[in-house]
Parts: C-alpha cells; sequence; structure tokens
C-alpha cells in the first residue's frame, strides 16, 4: 500500500509538472506570436515610408522633367515677362520693339564645383567676370544672375555643357532698329526694359511702369505708340548735323523741324549721339566709357545756350506789335553804344541810320538795341515771357532744360538781351517762339506725339497781332533774299530766317575766338509750313573758311531743306526772288 501511495504521489507530481511545461510553453509561443507581430508592424511602417519618400523624390524629379528648361520655380510665374509697347514713327515706321530673349541665371546651392563651372562659362560668354562670377557661384542664396540676356547661340553652346545648378530665364530686350538715328528722341531702356531716356522715359512715366509692376504688361500686345517724328527726314537731318560736326571741326551739332500750324517735332538730332542698342560701353580696362555715355546729352532741348542774333526777331516783332516802329521806321546805328562801362558796336557796320529792314538784314546790335530802349525794361521781360523763351518748356520730353536770365534786368541786360547775350534758352523753344512769329502769332507747345490741327487750336494762344506776323514774314523773307539767309536759299522753295552767331562763354567769360552758331529758317515763305533751327557748338572753320553762322548753320538749313522739301510734298515755286509772297493771309 504504502508503495501504490508512493506511485501515485509521483504520478500526480508528474501531471503536475506536464501541466506547468505545457502552460510555459504556451505563453512563450504566445509571446513569441505577439513580438512576431510588432516586427511585421515595424516593417509596414518602414516599408510605407520608405515608399512615401520614394513616391516624393520620384514626384519632384517628375516635375523638374516636365518643367520648363528655361525657368525654375524660383523664378516666379514665367509667363509674366513685362512687354513694352512698339514705337512707331508718324507713317508706322518701327522706331523700338521687344525681343524675346532668355538671361542665365545659377542656383548655388546646387553647384558642385564653381572653378568648374567658370572655366566652362568663360568658353561661351565673353569678357565674363571669373571673379565675380566665382564669388556668386560661392554664395549661400538660391538665385544669382551670371549675364542678362544671352543670343540663341549661346543658350545652346551653354546647354551643351550640361552644368548641373544653372538654367535660364525668358527675357524681353529693346531693340531700336534705326540705331543712332532717332536716338535722342528715342531714348533707350535698362537691362530690366526700363525707361530710361526719351519717349521710352516718358511711357513710363505715363503709367506703363506701375502696369509692369502689377504684371498687366506680361506677354501682352500693346497697342504702337506713334510719335510726330518722320523717319525719312529724320535721317536727313541726322545725317546733315554729323557730317557738319566733322566736316566743321565742331564740338557738337544739331537741328530741329517743326510744323507750325500743329507744333509737331518732325525731327530732331544732336550730335554726338548713341546708339540706343548700346547705351554704354566697357573699355578693355573693363570701366565704363565715359566719352560714349557723353552722347546722352542732347543738346536741342536737354541745353541751354546764348542763340545770338536770332533774338533780333523777337526783338522787332516786340517793337512791331507794341506799335514802337513799324517796317518803315529808322533807327540810328551810326555811333557805338556806351553803357555801364560796356561798347556796344556792329559787327561790320554801316555806320549810318538804319531802316527796320535793313537792321535785320545787317544784323545791326545798335540798331536793334534802340528798338529795345523804346519798349522798355518790363515790356521787353514780359514779352519774352509771353513767348515762352524765359520759362521751362512743356513738352513730353524728359529732362528739358530751364532757361536763365538775369536776376534784375536793368537797362544793360536789356541791350544786350535784345542781340542775344545775356539769355540762355533751349534751341527747341528758339524754335517754338520763332513759330509763333510767322505762323499768325500762335504760340504751340511743342510735342512729340500726332497733333491735329483742331487739337493745336485748343491748346494754343495768341502773343502777337497778325499784322505783326506777317511783317515778321516780310523780314525773314527779306533776310533770306538780300540778307545772311542767302547761304541757306534752295531755290523753289524760298527760304526766309536769321543767323545768329554768339561768342561762346567759357568759365563764364566770352571767349571772342569760339562761336555758337544758330540758324533759324522758315519755309516756303509764302505761306510758311515749317520751321527748321540747326546749331553748330564752336566750329573752327565753315564755308569758305568762315566760322560764323552765316558759314556753318545756314548751310546745314540749305542741305536738309533741299532734301527734305520734296519727301514732305512741299511743292517749289519759281519765279523772281523778289516775288511778295510773304503778302499771302495766312
Amino acid at each position: 500500500m504504502a508503495l501504490i501511495s508512493r506511485i501515485l504521489k509521483l504520478r500526480s507530481r508528474a501531471h503536475f509538472v506536464t501541466e506547468r511545461a505545457g502552460s510555459q510553453s504556451t505563453a512563450i509561443q504566445g509571446t513569441r506570436k505577439r513580438r512576431s507581430a510588432e516586427t511585421r508592424q515595424r516593417l509596414g511602417v518602414m516599408i510605407a515610408g520608405f515608399t512615401l519618400a520614394f513616391v516624393l523624390i520620384s514626384g519632384r524629379l517628375v516635375q523638374y522633367g516636365l518643367a520648363d528648361p528655361f525657368v525654375t520655380a524660383s523664378m516666379g510665374n514665367p509667363n509674366r515677362v513685362a512687354s513694352r509697347p512698339d514705337i512707331v514713327d508718324r507713317n508706322g515706321e518701327l522706331l523700338a520693339t521687344d525681343l524675346n530673349m532668355v538671361s542665365l541665371y545659377a542656383d548655388p546651392r546646387r553647384i558642385v564645383d564653381p572653378d568648374e563651372v567658370v572655366e566652362k562659362l568663360a568658353v561661351v560668354i565673353p569678357n565674363l567676370d571669373w571673379g565675380d562670377t566665382h564669388k556668386k557661384l560661392r554664395s549661400k542664396t538660391s538665385f544669382q544672375w551670371l549675364r542678362r540676356q544671352l543670343t540663341p547661340r549661346q543658350q545652346a553652346d551653354i546647354l551643351a555643357l550640361g552644368i548641373p545648378g544653372v538654367g535660364f530665364r525668358p527675357e524681353k530686350r529693346r531693340f531700336y532698329p534705326g540705331g543712332v538715328t532717332a536716338s535722342h528722341i528715342v531714348g533707350h531702356v535698362n537691362v530690366d526694359n526700363q525707361g530710361l531716356a526719351g519717349m521710352e522715359r516718358y511711357l513710363d512715366q505715363q503709367g506703363l511702369s506701375d502696369l509692369r509692376v502689377t504684371g498687366m504688361t506680361s506677354d501682352t500686345a500693346l497697342e504702337p505708340v506713334r510719335l510726330s517724328i518722320d523717319l525719312r527726314v529724320q535721317n536727313i537731318v541726322r545725317e546733315v548735323v554729323a557730317k557738319a560736326m566733322v566736316d566743321y571741326k565742331a564740338e557738337a551739332a544739331g537741328a530741329v523741324i517743326l510744323d507750325v500750324d500743329t507744333g509737331e517735332v518732325l525731327a530732331m538730332a544732336s550730335v554726338p549721339d548713341y546708339d540706343p542698342n548700346e547705351p554704354s560701353r566697357t573699355l578693355p580696362d573693363g570701366s565704363v566709357d565715359k566719352e560714349y555715355e557723353k552722347g546722352w546729352f542732347n543738346r536741342i532741348s536737354n541745353a541751354t545756350f546764348e542763340m545770338g542774333s536770332t533774338f533780333k526777331s523777337f526783338t522787332l516783332a516786340m517793337g512791331l506789335d507794341e506799335g514802337k516802329i513799324t517796317l518803315n521806321s529808322v533807327v540810328d546805328a551810326s555811333q557805338p553804344i556806351r553803357m555801364g562801362g560796356f561798347t556796344i558796336r556792329d559787327f561790320k557796320g554801316k555806320n549810318r541810320v538804319l531802316s527796320i529792314p535793313e537792321v535785320f538784314q545787317y544784323s545791326s546790335n545798335i540798331g536793334t538795341a534802340a528798338v529795345a530802349d523804346k519798349v522798355g525794361i518790363e515790356g521787353h521781360k514780359q514779352f519774352l515771357t509771353k513767348l515762352g523763351l524765359l520759362t521751362k518748356m512743356e513738352t513730353e520730353m524728359p529732362g528739358v532744360a530751364t532757361p536763365t536770365q538775369p536776376k534784375t534786368w536793368k537797362k544793360i541786360n536789356s541791350v544786350t538781351i535784345s542781340f542775344g547775350h545775356g539769355v540762355a534758352t533751349t534751341p527747341l523753344q528758339t524754335a517754338v517762339a520763332a513759330a509763333s512769329l510767322i505762323n499768325g502769332g500762335r504760340l504751340i507747345p511743342a510735342t512729340f506725339l500726332p497733333r491735329s490741327r483742331e487739337d493745336a487750336a485748343s491748346v494754343s494762344k495768341m502773343v502777337i497781332k497778325d499784322k505783326t506776323s506777317a511783317d515778321m514774314r516780310f523780314l525773314y523773307n527779306w533776310n533770306g533774299i538780300k540778307g545772311s539767309g542767302r547761304s541757306a536759299q534752295v531755290e523753289g522753295f524760298n527760304i526766309g530766317g536769321k543767323t545768329g552767331t554768339a561768342d561762346k562763354v567759357i568759365n563764364g567769360r566770352y571767349a571772342s575766338d569760339i562761336n555758337f552758331n544758330a540758324f533759324v529758317a522758315a519755309f516756303p515763305m509764302g505761306k510758311p509750313k515749317y520751321i527748321v533751327l540747326s546749331i553748330i557748338d564752336a566750329p573752327t572753320t565753315g564755308e569758305h573758311g568762315g566760322r560764323t553762322a552765316a558759314s556753318t548753320a545756314a548751310p546745314m538749313i540749305k542741305k536738309i531743306i533741299s532734301r527734305m522739301g520734296p519727301l514732305l510734298g512741299v511743292k517749289p515755286r519759281f519765279g523772281s526772288p523778289d516775288t511778295p509772297y510773304y503778302l499771302e493771309s495766312y
């Protein structure tokens, strides 16, 4: 019994051990299953993470692959490329337009070897600044311009280099087909297509720049801007003044043509000038060519000069309009005028009594001063102000110069101003004032935009009587036939006008051996349609060796009118030069 009892105890213990072992085995298996499930979860998360990253990277690569190869997202909207309107002349001939270009940029963060990039680009891009380019490529920024406005060939060559981190952006480049022909009228833009001078700057001042900022000019076909100038006539004027500067060995030259009925500027040229396609030039040493940039200076509207004896036109018109003289009046020009320590003489004076037409014909300083004295200081000042000669001219052209005059007018000032010394005005406003003398007495502001006669009438104002204007047409015609205007005469076109030879002011003093010459002409004198004014600065020689206005500025007028008259449809009238065309009613 004891044995059986022991055996039963042993079997019971064995069963307990077996049950315990089974329980432990079940627990171990559960732990293993739980750990396996957790591992599968971790692997799933990792796979999902890697899958998401792969999808994002693949998507980005696809985006780069499908993107415009010439622009990246860092450049903003590639379609917002600012445009400018074409500029055309009065006949629709193109003066300025936009060309589609590309510019090279870099993302320095993607540049692997800046030295290698610079070496490769230098092969394609001439005059590449190695130091500056290398500095840009090593910067911490996301964008740097490397070269603006590349040629298609340069773009293709750079693409062939396969440089990572560089790209292209579409841009606009302003192109001027006529080059220097109308540079001072049209002006030019900077590398960002913003107007800097001339009518280009005027367009920006009228709101174009604001439209550009808002993106409203982006890739939009804008209506062309039509100017008043005639490109055919402009080319003639520019050729004549450029040749005159060379032939007469002068510092500068210029000319302007006005329609006397509308105030439209048909042509205006000033030399030295410049090519608006290349407004600046760089010297071999890398510095800016300052001599070339002097060509930006427009002497017709942006500079003032003492216009010499052309002012005698205004003095005699003043005397006639005020009723102080008539064409039949005479003045004593037999003796020089001594005043305030100065002696006023005539150049090749007649030393006798002169009629008013003779005062104009012989350009008598003494006779002109006598007329100014009859009107008086205040009347003289008021008359010139009325003609717009003492105030800044209003026109579309930016940068118009302001005339200079004495702070206090004394008698000596009135006397010298009567023959063109002591007041400095722009040649353009001198031409505008001269137009009022021969168009019936209407002062019409100059414009570089088309203007009808009806529109001109609404902005004009009467400054002299119609009778005075008729008398001035007589004097212009008289001087064209018998006086200094003879060297400007073109057969059939009956040109009248007045020369002006002034001693040039150098460092505040008059230089007796350096002249500033001008000639203001009207034609055809039967019923003048155009005013043409020429200037020549510091000529050293002229026709037949002379250096006065009759030998320099007047021949320029002759060359201009002989070529432009037929183009503008002016019908020549032949016959005796004494035919009184001036009697026609204006």
